[in-house]
């Protein structure tokens, strides 16, 4: 699966002595508490988002250990001048006053030089406060039939109802995390998404996958809606 971006929350944070410990993991030289600017981001969680779609628990723990040393860029650009900070921990915890909820909580960090001033009062004043993880999945699982949506289609519609069971799409096995861009619009509650499902050009041909019965006289136009989404998504991106 290609680049998936997820929206995510701003926290605050505090330097601790851990920390700048595992902050000096990723300088070249141990930086003092007042050298840096700590925040978290409260990346993505295990809940069924927008697009009907959720991250796995276990999605979730491989994306933590992925994630440490990431860079924190502006707006998705991927160029050294928007290279703003640097994800120094992370793990999963407990979502507050969401039952069975967990999200994947990221430390970040920034030196405090001139040039950062300004985006570190954005952020203490909630200007700049939502953000989105670049990453990329191995699977997205039909929680109706089990089908992969990222190499086959399968006929169910994300939202509907399959004997009683409503279909979703769960993302599951964490391929590779990039970054982590601090962006002025989310895209779901607590951690949005506008995902993408195989490559930038999209299939060459029709789906793989059982077409629906003939009572289904939108199959085609559907497979070709399906397949332009591909080819502009190219993944998934917030």
């Amino acid at each position: 699966m290609e680049q998936i971006m997820k929206s995510a929350r701003l926290l605050k944070a505090e330097a601790t002595e851990e920390d700048l410990a595992l902050i000096a993991r990723q300088a070249l030289r141990p930086l003092a508490a007042a050298e840096v600017y700590t925040f978290r981001l409260a990346a993505c969680n295990n809940q069924v988002d927008r697009d009907l779609e959720r991250f796995t628990e276990a999605t979730l723990e491989d994306l933590a250990k992925l994630f440490v040393g990431r860079p924190v860029l502006l707006d998705h650009k991927w160029n050294a001048g928007s290279q703003t900070a640097r994800v120094y921990g992370a793990s999963v915890e407990g979502m507050p006053d969401v039952e069975g909820g967990r999200q994947l909580v990221l430390r970040c960090y920034m030196p405090r030089l001139q040039s950062n001033g300004d985006t570190i009062a954005s952020i203490e004043t909630g200007l700049l406060r939502e953000c989105s993880v670049g990453v990329a999945m191995e699977r997205a699982i039909c929680t109706i039939c089990g089908t992969d949506r990222a190499t086959a289609w399968c006929e169910h519609v994300k939202g509907c109802c399959y004997e009683g069971k409503q279909c979703c799409v769960e993302l599951d096995g964490a391929a590779d995390a990039y970054e982590v861009s601090l962006l002025p619009v989310p895209a779901q509650p607590a951690a949005g998404v506008v995902k993408r499902y195989g490559g930038p050009e999209g299939p060459e041909g029709s789906p793989p996958g059982k077409a629906p019965g003939k009572d289904s006289q939108n199959w085609q136009d559907e497979a070709l809606l399906e397949m332009e989404k591909n080819r502009y998504y190219g993944g998934y991106q917030a």
